[in-house]
């Protein structure tokens, strides 16, 4: 009952001194800096929506932050994560949605934590019993102090991404992975019933994704009879060739790319297609 009343006076007291400085058409910066990012991952996407507070010389985990005590992983409000598809967080499955992410800091070991509880302040009203998952990670000490708490995606491939999670001297990294592979396939398949079929793409998905080498080369050489002059599709159809052990086919290929991009004067292309043809000759 405290706390709840506590949590209410902060806040009619923060919206009565905006409403107040609104009103006068004045602005202030906030102590702690909003950051939404959004990544594309999958077939969908992923948004964090979080609160980003500095050191200001102060001890963080373990002290500002103690150690075993859950933290709303930000400032202000919980820090918010959404889904757009279905993903696995640490090998575990988790639905599309909207999540509260929370986390327990400890020095050897973290627990992050995502809550069907996503819109609250702070960790004041966190209940464990709305917890969706609790996964464990291990936290890195690194040399670079951050100053102000960042929370990034890096190392971001079609089907696996990492989310990392930095401040002062320490450095949170969970692992992301998402299932694409029926969906693209089914998507390819009912494409190819139409009237424009997407040839280049899906033969660049087979080529890229290990499979049918001999329909990626097919598709490719549609794609290529739809637009004799295009570099792109030359590049593609020789690495296919290549790959299919036709090296001279490949190099015939890539010479007649760099003719398109010279008459194009796209030095990108040619220097593609020229890097294609130097593969040829080994």
């Amino acid at each position: 009952m405290k706390t709840t009343l506590k949590i209410t006076l902060l806040l009619l007291l923060t919206l009565g001194i905006g409403a107040e400085l609104k009103a006068q058409g004045f602005k202030m910066p906030q102590p702690s800096s909003g950051q939404t990012i959004i990544q594309d991952f999958g077939l969908g996407q992923i948004t964090v929506k979080y609160s980003r507070p500095n050191t200001k010389g102060r001890k963080i985990f373990g002290a500002l932050e103690p150690y075993g005590t859950v933290w709303r992983t930000g400032a202000n409000s919980a820090t918010i994560i959404t889904f757009t598809e279905e993903v696995t967080l640490e090998g575990k499955q988790v639905p599309a949605g909207e999540y509260a992410l929370f986390s327990i800091p400890g020095k050897d070991e973290w627990t992050i934590i995502l809550n069907k509880t996503s819109k609250q302040w702070g960790a004041y009203e966190y209940a464990a019993a709305n917890d969706f998952l609790r996964v464990k990670v291990k936290p890195v000490m690194v040399k670079e102090n951050t100053e102000t708490f960042a929370i990034n995606f890096i190392n971001v491939f079609p089907t696996k991404a990492q989310l990392q999670l930095s401040w002062e001297h320490t450095s949170v990294t969970l692992s992301l992975a998402t299932e694409i592979d029926a969906k693209v396939m089914a998507g390819i398949d009912e494409a190819m019933k139409g009237e424009k079929k997407p040839y280049m793409q899906s033969a660049i998905y087979y080529f890229e994704n290990g499979k049918d080498l001999n329909k990626a080369l097919e598709w490719m050489n549609a794609a290529e009879a739809a637009d004799q002059k295009a570099p792109w599709v030359k590049l593609w159809k020789g690495r296919m060739q290549l790959k299919s052990g036709d090296k001279k086919g490949a190099a015939a290929t890539a010479e007649a790319g760099i003719k398109a991009a010279t008459e194009m004067k796209n030095q990108e292309y040619i220097r593609l297609n020229t890097e294609l043809l130097a593969l040829t000759k080994k």
